[in-house]
């Protein structure tokens, strides 16, 4: 099979076409024959050895998301069958034309979506469910702020919260962003390069703030909580290590969490499916809960694709296509 593959550590330019034998299956695996791959800034950091792929996983072909269609189930696979057509959440080996996954992390395509529309939808949803709504604890009724609401994982969050009646805050880096927001169900947005977050909020506060850039974002995020609100870490693409004033956190009782959730175990993934499929894939199905895709690239021009997403200038998701 064709592969991308990082040829050392880099820029985009080191995303290379490799031909490598096609994975095998056993046990309770199945082999997916690749027609989309979704890209999330994991990848980014993977390419440039700042995210090492977790022991069992491949560690030289990127790519947490796919679409495509079962080819070859092993003998304890009892969910799907070949010619299914399926997504997954992958802790690696993506960006290729075949990819064995374990059953429990697969989920059948909702709806009559695209195989490229279903590849945007694994590791958006999984994080969104996993940290706004398990870690989280978002209920109806309650404001959700999400930095970062032109990512992926952005519009998954804007769409999730909305749909099951929660008031969503946004930040963003234009208008432009901020307005692609709001036409997802956003109440509001704040640019973060005209306006303060944390003076935009102090009177209003939040319940649940779903944070990937960290850094200084922390001590604000800490003022605008509400009590008992809980602030759910996904990313610290501004530093990790920070000054924390404790006292704030006790006096307001506030929750302090985060996760990653590409090293997980498998039965944690299993579940996160379980419930990912009975709560959010009926929104697809309505028509609640809609794909956006910036863009697609084939899959031999992954690293213009890379470049884009680094760019940051888009609003959805980046997918690679066969």
């Amino acid at each position: 099979m064709k592969a991308i593959v990082i040829t050392e550590y880099g820029g985009p330019d080191v995303l290379k076409v490799k031909d490598l034998p096609t994975p095998e299956v056993s046990g309770d695996e199945v082999l997916i024959e690749v027609k989309a791959a979704g890209l999330n800034r994991s990848d980014i950091f993977q390419r440039e050895g700042n995210y090492p792929a977790p022991k069992g996983a491949s560690a030289e072909i990127p790519g947490l998301e796919v679409a495509g269609t079962v080819v070859k189930c092993g003998p304890d696979v009892t969910d799907f069958t070949v010619g299914d057509k399926v997504c997954a959440l992958l802790a690696g080996g993506g960006y290729a034309e075949y990819v064995a996954v374990r059953e429990g992390q697969c989920l059948p395509i909702p709806g009559d979506l695209s195989f490229a529309e279903a590849a945007s939808l694994p590791e958006t949803v999984f994080t969104v469910w996993s940290n706004v709504f398990q870690r989280g604890s978002l209920k109806s009724g309650e404001t959700l702020l999400i930095h970062g609401g032109n990512s992926g994982i952005g519009i998954t969050g804007i769409q999730i919260a909305q749909a099951l009646g929660s008031k969503v805050i946004v930040t963003v880096g234009s208008d432009e962003k901020g307005q692609n927001c709001l036409e997802l169900g956003a109440d509001s947005y704040i640019n973060y390069k005209t306006q303060n977050f944390e003076t935009e909020l102090q009177d209003e506060g939040v319940d649940v703030i779903l944070d990937m850039i960290g850094g200084d974002y922390l001590a604000k995020n800490i003022n605008i909580l509400n009590p008992e609100g809980k602030l759910v870490h996904i990313n610290a693409v501004s530093g990790s290590r920070v000054d924390l004033d404790i006292w704030k956190v006790m006096s307001k009782r506030l929750t302090v969490t985060g996760s990653t959730l590409r090293s997980r175990e498998y039965e944690f993934k299993k579940q996160l499916a379980r419930e990912v499929q009975k709560n959010v894939w009926p929104f697809i199905e309505s028509g609640k809960f809609r794909t956006v895709i910036y863009k697609t690239f084939p899959l031999s021009e992954a690293a213009e694709a890379h470049q884009l997403l680094e760019d940051g200038s888009h609003t959805g998701k980046i997918i690679l296509v066969r």
